[in-house]
């Protein structure tokens, strides 16, 4: 694939980093990212995403846009207020860079239509704010051989990571989190609060993660980071980095590798 001039110029930055270079952009352009959640994780990782040149987005989230959103999702506005979040979050990527493919799921996603909208992604990025869609997103990506990156947040703390489960020794989202979580409940940001920053601070780091994985043998961009699991603490400031462990147990990834499942 070679890219025309003006698509040329307008990632002329990206393409003068040796660690993403011609290649790198070209793959950029080739991939398809999943975007679960339009809010306030999803909102500003698919600014960069988009920003990054990623050919072709499937941007999945049943929720509307509520007023006290604006704090801190940044891609919408007041006049978007009660609209579904995955249209009015393609229609800023579509006034931002009509080339881009985008597709929009406006309903919850679970194990019922997991694998029909994750089916073809190059990657998942995962901004959900509930456990049960969390594994089910994990649980798929699995099955479908699908790189996962998850970018959550609660007050002032982050993780971020990178999964992919389908590998040999390597995690999955399942692993680290186990299976008491199937559940719909889960901390929100009305009940415990957000700074509007601090949701950014993560999600581009996890777009970064993103770009990072789906680069993998296209770049010199370093290793994708599978189970490494990142840690921000927002009023510290600081990070930290811990290694997952694969679980021989986990019901989403064990014996996938070898064909058990």
């Amino acid at each position: 694939m070679s890219l025309p001039p003006e698509r040329l110029e307008r990632f002329a930055r990206h393409i003068i980093l040796p660690e993403v270079g011609g290649s790198g952009q070209v793959a950029l352009v080739g991939a398809h990212v999943v975007l679960i959640g339009c809010g306030g994780i999803g909102s500003p990782a698919l600014q960069y995403l988009a920003g990054a040149g990623i050919g072709r987005l499937t941007l999945v989230d049943d929720d509307v846009v509520d007023l006290s959103n604006l704090q801190r999702q940044t891609i919408f506005t007041p006049s978007d207020v009660g609209q579904p979040k995955a249209e009015a979050a393609a229609e800023w990527v579509r006034r931002f860079d009509p080339a881009l493919e985008i597709r929009t799921v406006a309903e919850r996603l679970g194990v019922e239509n997991a694998a029909q909208v994750l089916s073809g992604a190059s990657l998942v990025l995962d901004g959900c704010d509930n456990f049960a869609t969390r594994l089910a997103v994990s649980d798929t990506c699995v099955r479908l051989k699908i790189p996962l990156t998850s970018a959550a947040i609660g007050r002032f703390q982050g993780q971020v990571a990178s999964f992919a489960g389908h590998l040999p020794d390597q995690p999955c989202y399942r692993c680290f989190v186990g299976d008491a979580f199937d559940a719909e409940d889960c901390d929100t940001c009305a009940a415990d609060g957000v700074l509007g920053a601090m949701a950014g601070m993560v999600a581009t780091f996890g777009a970064m993660q993103a770009i990072r994985v789906l680069l993998e043998g296209d770049a010199a961009l370093g290793d994708p980071q599978f189970g490494k699991l990142h840690l921000l603490d927002g009023l510290a400031p600081s990070l930290r980095t811990l290694t997952i462990a694969k679980d021989p147990e986990c019901k989403g990834c064990s014996g996938v590798e070898s064909g058990k499942r």
